[in-house]
């Protein structure tokens, strides 16, 4: 077999591999996709059903993503993306066995985080609970291989540290930022489009970490969330629920107390998110959400993806063809992962209002750039991102190199 050449933009995964757990027999995946000068980044999930296929798809999109915040003329900024990669546990995040699944794997895969995978919380896990995991597995970090990257490990350390102490109305900044970044890729569409804000109508899937913090900017920004749905169904309001009530209701796994509905607010069946009347429909829970059954029942003008890979390929050539955007999700929940570097690198310090305001002009940079790609080239906005992406790979290989 030829070798693949370094600038190829799609080449095999560098590592993949599986652990089954001694004890429970459950199966864990680690997926590195590249690396840029010798690390990568990708989050952890955990969810009964998770296969290494999918944690494959999810570390290629982490190194678009990477690429994607890759500005090769931007002199200035601290952070230089790093190459892509994901981990995964096939097992219920909810289940009494699960955190010491956690940390055997995370036991397993000890020299893979502390040499090349920088990672963190995913679907189903915490950042707190990843990091308590990770000190019972004998790790420093679970971002440990990027510190010989920085100029002032002990200042960098200290300034993430202090971000993710902060809290704004009583949430984390670490889960505030990342639906930031999906709440502005929706508004940048609705700009583009000419909708006024106050006219649009939002239904979102999950309330969890990104679905959350997505539901409480887009409301301040003066959207109307008519609907949210989380395991125990949907919860529905054509005037508008209130957001906030529904956040502060929530237990860890974004599953909101019914107690706090008020009269006129609905519960229905898990999947009416979906045909709910809406402008802006956002996936922000599990992957796989929208199939090719259910698509036809979307009515909403926009599909924006905050969770990952929640569109299916044949689900988006149907709602594509019935004039529905699809805005993907390499681009849309990006800003989490950028914000981390950012502020570990020192592009952003540890302050709220700072950390809002590069997630917006970057993502209003990167989503505008993608929108005006796929116009230009006739395309799917995520067949743009793709192509971005495809171009910028190449140039990151040769300038810092994959293992330098």
């Amino acid at each position: 077999m030829a070798a693949i050449p370094m600038t190829d933009p799609s080449p095999a995964p560098l590592v993949s591999l599986t652990w089954t757990d001694h004890i429970t027999g459950t199966r864990g995946y680690l997926v590195v996709d590249r690396l840029v000068r010798g690390v990568s980044s990708g989050g952890l999930r955990m969810r009964e059903g998770c296969t290494l296929a999918e944690v494959t798809g999810l570390a290629r999109g982490m190194s678009m993503k990477e690429a994607l915040h890759f500005d090769a003329d931007d002199a200035g900024a601290r952070y230089i993306p790093l190459g892509g990669a994901k981990g995964g546990i096939d097992c219920d995040p909810r289940a009494p066995e699960a955190y010491g699944v956690l940390v055997r794997f995370l036991r397993a895969v000890r020299p893979y985080v502390e040499n090349v995978w920088t990672t963190g919380e995913d679907l189903g896990l915490s950042q707190d609970l990843v990091d308590r995991a990770a000190a019972e597995a004998g790790l420093v970090s679970t971002i440990q291989a990027v510190y010989p990257l920085l100029h002032d490990e002990a200042a960098a350390r200290g300034r993430l540290a202090d971000a993710f102490a902060l809290t704004v109305d009583g949430i984390g900044l670490d889960e505030l930022v990342g639906g930031c970044g999906v709440a502005e890729a929706a508004l940048v569409a609705l700009d583009r489009a000419g909708t006024d804000h106050r006219d649009a109508r939002v239904s979102l899937q999950g309330l969890g970490t990104m679905g959350g913090a997505t539901a409480r900017f887009l409301s301040r920004a003066g959207l109307t969330v008519v609907a949210v749905a989380d395991v125990k169904g949907t919860i529905a309001n054509p005037a508008g629920l209130d957001v906030e009530a529904l956040l502060a209701a929530r237990d860890a796994y974004g599953t909101v107390d019914r107690g706090v509905l008020r009269e006129a607010d609905q519960e229905l069946p898990a999947d009416a998110w979906l045909a709910a009347d809406a402008d802006v429909l956002v996936p922000a829970a599990v992957s796989y959400a929208v199939d090719a059954s259910n698509q036809a029942s979307i009515r909403a003008r926009w599909v924006v993806e905050a969770a990952n890979m929640p569109v299916l390929p044949e689900a988006e050539a149907l709602l594509t063809a019935r004039g529905i955007t699809v805005l993907p999700d390499v681009v849309v929940n990006s800003g989490t992962n950028a914000w981390w570097w950012w502020t570990l690198f020192g592009d952003v310090g540890a302050d709220a209002e700072e950390a809002f305001g590069h997630t917006r002009r970057s993502m209003r940079v990167l989503v505008g750039r993608v929108l005006e790609r796929a116009e230009a080239d006739g395309s799917t906005p995520r067949e743009a991102a793709h192509a971005l992406a495809a171009e910028r790979l190449p140039v990151m290989a040769e300038r810092f190199g994959w293992y330098r």
